[in-house]
């Protein structure tokens, strides 16, 4: 047996599971032609399960919910041969994929006494297992060509292997059929979509931009005719992308017979901004558009078939049209635990919309590019990359010395950004104004957008304004996503209403919001993120509808990763210079910043010296899961060498721990109590508590754990955890004091 009887009584054949997960992994593989080491992996992954001790252990813990116990290295011992490398997706279909030193340790251990008698129970309940090893090895041939296609088809392979055990697995417990990939009608989807875009357009004011968004959609649908391969969509801010970069997706999808949509986005709000926009567009009887990231709570009392759609959705990815964040979308392309690469195998032969590519970190963008790169040569993804801002990626050798450079949807990108210029900059650097110079002159606006470089000047610039009248607000990461959508929405409305409203902020109001003052204030940053704060002012107005002031605090801070982009900034842009939205001296500054940073450094000879984003390359030609994702180990001679963090894959670089904010004036405050007392009594999953704590939750640098006063505020809820008991401040959030005291945003 595999499992454990279910509801109806009925347990769950060992050659049946084997079969079945076989025959759903080879479908998923299809697309990159791995089908039949799919199969294999499906077959054999459960071998062990044939042993009497497990078999009994099974009975003994059967309604405990306790573990049976592993079972894996014997059909990891089995594929040895066949699968090579690859038999380490059957070592890891629990416990994550890891290294090859790992799996070397398990084929060279001693036999078991009882291991050949075992094979031989295991090949009676799997008859077909055997004509498995007999046929030949199972890797794809053009996989030994390149060893990152090696790594990147088993990540592939590992994902079909995962999701396959555990859809079947689900199917037996609750009795049914396991399903595999479900078809999609995307000339249906285009129809809903071009009718909905249709009647929302037809209900909003004409605006001055309107030219320039027609344009830009019109050239992101007859782009969607062109061959699946890597494009790039340059958009100014306010060109209505969100809606060109779907319609881009959904028409390129029905033409080419993709599977699925896949659009990624860099922050959680923009996230939730555009899953509204395109669910309003798409959803019908059936549900659509799934998103997914860590703060979504799915409505239990709206509809308990869209929420249990929406929960195993979220599993896997089986959705027409995906909305997640790319901090989810990288994890999972680079991640190594099940949960994570589970979804991967669903990005092959899809669209994947990369929303905003200018704030992928540039210390990761080696693998990413690499990883891009893979899924469109080798998966059948085609890729999109949009922002108003984009990088000189095909400027870095992981796409140069392939000759890969994405083909423009947009003819006169140049042109268009002419046509589309709407705002005027002003430059405050020299003499440098203090914080309370900015909030006396800001102060006298009727409508004006501030943001700084932390939550530190945030809070003083707010609390300066705040002094001379009452219609100010501030956001920052200091404040629980719930609370910082409470002022969103406050905000948005006044704006709306043409009611008086000054917001102070930090880099999250940066980009992708859809926001519009007529006046924006910028500390000093690196050009990217100028041009995006730019896209807060005039956004629905002609040329001159916004106005853009650029100062350099003197008493202003900044994170540390700010100085080096900061300087080549000034190189390019400034009086007498060019304006954020050039975008030939946008390229230049790209150019420099990727040379400066030496992300493409040759000629090392210690290994020591290769930056991230090179370690992680090597380590994934190593085929070194576990040192991708935790980092190479800092002592390479000691055989448990701490890993060295600085060099791992993390999209999020863990400097900071989780707090849950337990807010007295917000009327879900109970609520989070209850969710705290389940996490504490385990009266629930952790998982599902933790997803639904997230809207509460805030972010503090580490170090804040560690000092004196930080014992009297933070008590330890489990691993990094932790409850605030500190004030919080009803328009600052966690308040100002020498605890979070920082230059984070």
């Amino acid at each position: 047996m595999a499992h454990s009887r279910n509801e109806a009584g009925d347990w769950h054949a060992l050659g049946e599971h084997a079969r079945s997960t076989g025959a759903l992994a080879a479908g998923f593989a299809e697309p990159w032609g791995a089908s039949q080491l799919a199969w294999a992996l499906g077959l054999f992954h459960d071998a062990g399960k044939v042993y009497p001790q497990w078999q009994r252990r099974l009975r003994e813990v059967e309604g405990t919910g306790r573990s049976v116990g592993r079972h894996e290295d014997l059909g990891t011992r089995l594929l040895k041969d066949a699968a090579g490398a690859a038999a380490m997706a059957v070592l890891g279909h629990h416990r994550g994929l890891d290294s090859v030193k790992a799996l070397k340790k398990v084929l060279r251990a001693p036999a078991r006494p009882d291991e050949a008698a075992a094979a031989k129970r295991f090949f009676a309940e799997v008859p077909e297992a055997r004509a498995v090893l007999e046929g030949g090895s199972l890797i794809p041939p053009t996989w030994t060509d390149d060893p990152l296609l090696f790594e990147m088809g088993l990540r592939m392979t590992f994902s079909a292997l995962v999701d396959a055990d555990r859809l079947d697995t689900a199917a037996h417990k609750a009795g049914t059929k396991p399903l595999g990939e479900s078809p999609v009608d995307m000339a249906a989807l285009v129809d809903r979509f071009e009718a909905g875009r249709k009647d929302l357009l037809k209900d909003r004011d004409p605006a001055p931009m309107d030219a320039v968004r027609q344009e830009v959609y019109e050239a992101a649908v007859a782009g969607a005719q062109r061959r699946p391969d890597l494009y790039r969509l340059a958009a100014p801010t306010g060109s209505g992308k969100t809606l060109a970069q779907g319609g881009f997706a959904l028409h390129h999808a029905a033409r080419w017979g993709k599977r699925r949509i896949v659009v990624a986005m860099p922050l959680v709000t923009v996230t939730e901004q555009n899953a509204q926009v395109y669910r309003g567009l798409l959803d019908d009887e059936e549900p659509v558009v799934l998103e997914h990231h860590s703060q979504v709570q799915v409505d239990e009392s709206e509809d308990a078939d869209r929420a249990e759609w929406a929960r195993l959705a979220a599993e896997n990815w089986d959705a027409p049209f995906v909305l997640t964040t790319t901090v989810q979308l990288f994890e999972t392309l680079l991640g190594r635990s099940p949960s994570q690469v589970r979804k991967l195998h669903r990005l092959a032969n899809s669209v994947l919309v990369l929303d905003e590519v200018q704030a992928l970190p540039p210390r990761l963008l080696l693998p990413i590019l690499d990883g891009l790169r893979l899924l469109v040569q080798h998966f059948g993804t085609t890729v999109l990359l949009t922002s108003a801002t984009q990088p000189a990626f095909e400027t870095l050798s992981v796409w140069r010395n392939l000759g890969l450079e994405p083909k423009n949807l947009v003819a006169d990108v140049s042109g268009l950004f002419e046509r589309a210029r709407r705002v005027v900059y002003e430059w405050r650097l020299d003499p440098q104004p203090t914080l309370a110079e900015v909030a006396s002159e800001v102060g006298e606006l009727d409508q004006c957008l501030v943001i700084v470089n932390s939550t530190k000047d945030a809070r003083r610039l707010y609390r300066a304004l705040r002094d001379k009248r009452q219609d100010v607000w501030h956001l920052s990461s200091r404040m629980y996503p719930r609370h910082r959508a409470r002022v969103l929405d406050e905000v948005t409305s006044r704006l709306k209403d043409g009611l008086p409203v000054l917001l102070v902020a930090t880099q999250l109001m940066e980009a992708g919001v859809d926001i519009s003052f007529p006046v924006v204030w910028r500390a000093m940053a690196p050009a990217d993120s100028l041009q995006q704060s730019a896209g807060r002012a005039g956004r629905h107005g002609g040329p001159g509808s916004g106005r853009v002031v650029v100062f350099d605090p003197a008493d202003g801070h900044a994170p540390p990763e700010y100085t080096t982009r900061i300087a080549i900034t000034r190189s390019y842009f400034g009086p007498g210079l060019a304006d954020p939205d050039d975008t030939t001296a946008l390229s230049a500054y790209y150019e420099e910043l990727y040379r400066t940073l030496g992300l493409d450094r040759t000629n090392i000879r210690n290994a020591r010296a290769l930056n991230a984003g090179q370690t992680i390359q090597q380590n994934r030609q190593r085929l070194d899961f576990r040192a991708v994702v935790e980092g190479p180990a800092k002592d390479v001679g000691h055989r448990d060498g701490n890993p060295d963090h600085t060099k791992a894959f993390r999209m999020i670089e863990q400097n900071t721990v989780p707090v849950v904010i337990v807010d007295a004036t917000d009327s879900a405050a109970d609520e989070v109590r209850a969710k705290l007392k389940q996490l504490e009594d385990r009266d629930a999953s952790p998982a599902d508590v933790m997803r639904w704590l997230q809207g509460w939750i805030v972010t503090l640098p580490i170090w804040t754990v560690k000092t004196e006063s930080a014992r009297e505020r933070l008590q330890r809820l489990g691993g990094d955890l932790h409850l605030w008991l500190g004030p919080y401040d009803p328009a600052v959030g966690v308040d100002d004091d020498p605890v979070v005291n920082d230059t984070t945003g």
